[in-house]
């Protein structure tokens, strides 16, 4: 039996930023002084780097494990599946629950066993657990339930993407205009005249590339006051890095599939930045003296922005459902999924629908 995406379902919360909404914010650099230009033209360049014109925040009443929640259910009337056979639920974030308002990240119990509870889930066999990976968490989550299903260990797998950055960003930086919040959910299982996984490949940087992303300090002097931490990263070494080593990780996962590259139809890439990315997907095929296809890399960060491990499975679910305008996938295509993220982390899945 091959094993295969039998079900998918994404969740985009109701709350709709747009970028004029950080019209007022102060942007600060980071020695609190602020910036020469005003909020216009930092808006403005922004747009043109990341690509991103609007994001998706959670209601108040709604947390990261809710989300998952409302994606997962939506994965397993997909897969058509009984929920009690499910042996794995991986849930990959970052950060936990974090309500509203605060700045504790809620952990315990785990955001895995949140959402077996909030599924109603009875049977005790069904193991519950989270995966922090950084943004590559989901397809990490997805390599995982592969394992586990090769080796006779599983037969199903949830697997989860879900965050809720909004509320781990520093106000002050402008940084803080490409977090967003959402999640995506699949069902992994081994199935007769269903998809393939066909090979896949992960790696972690973790010399001095392991605080290009971190939890540190407000760039403004009240907040530094108070000991809170927020989502920070060094956004020039992310992108050099990541130009440089994802493209040689897609090679070797695609290598490794025996998959002539003539044959991926779409490359779904994490939506980090629009720019990183369509750098990533050129070099990517430079490497077999290629231009890259026009349309081949699929986006939703315009609309949607960066919700860390839930913007690959939720960019997959709306292709896969007609949701992503002049983008389409139909049994049988061979596609590739890849992600960069805190680690550095670095991997790809070569994937038959």
């Amino acid at each position: 039996m091959n094993i295969a995406i039998t079900g998918t379902g994404s969740y985009l919360p109701s709350l709709t930023i747009e970028n004029s909404d950080f019209g007022s914010h102060e942007f600060l650099n980071e020695d609190g002084t602020p910036f020469k230009q005003n909020n216009e033209i930092i808006i403005q360049k922004f747009k043109g780097i990341t690509g991103i014109k609007e994001r998706r925040y959670a209601k108040e009443n709604i947390n990261n494990s809710h989300l998952a929640f409302y994606a997962a259910e939506k994965a397993i009337a997909d897969a058509d599946i009984d929920k009690e056979e499910l042996d794995y639920i991986i849930f990959a974030h970052n950060f936990g629950d974090v309500s509203h308002g605060k700045t504790q990240g809620d952990t315990l119990p785990s955001l895995a066993t949140r959402v077996k509870n909030l599924l109603k889930i009875n049977n005790p066999r069904c193991v519950a657990y989270d995966l922090l990976f950084g943004c590559p968490g989901w397809i990490e989550g997805v390599i995982q339930a592969n394992a586990f299903i090769k080796s006779g260990i599983a037969k199903k797998c949830l697997v989860i993407g879900s965050e809720t950055l909004s509320r781990v960003v520093d106000p002050h930086d402008r940084d803080s205009m490409i977090y967003s919040d959402g999640a995506g959910a699949t069902v992994i299982e081994a199935k007769e005249d269903a998809g393939q996984i066909l090979s896949h490949a992960s790696a972690t940087y973790a010399n001095d590339e392991a605080y290009f992303l971190f939890f540190g300090e407000s760039y403004s002097k009240e907040l530094k006051q108070t000991d809170t931490r927020f989502i920070k990263m060094y956004g020039r070494k992310i992108y050099e890095f990541a130009c440089t080593h994802v493209p040689q990780a897609m090679k070797e996962c695609l290598d490794k599939s025996g998959v002539n590259i003539t044959e991926i139809k779409k490359i779904f890439i994490h939506q980090a930045n629009e720019k990183m990315d369509e750098a990533i997907i050129k070099r990517f095929y430079k490497l077999f003296g290629m231009d890259m296809p026009e349309g081949i890399m699929p986006m939703n960060i315009e609309k949607l922005g960066n919700s860390s491990v839930a913007t690959i499975p939720t960019l997959f679910d709306m292709v896969k459902n007609g949701k992503v305008e002049n983008q389409s996938i139909q049994k049988g295509d061979i596609v590739l999924f890849a992600s960069v993220g805190a680690g550095m982390n670095i991997n790809a899945i070569v994937y038959k629908i």
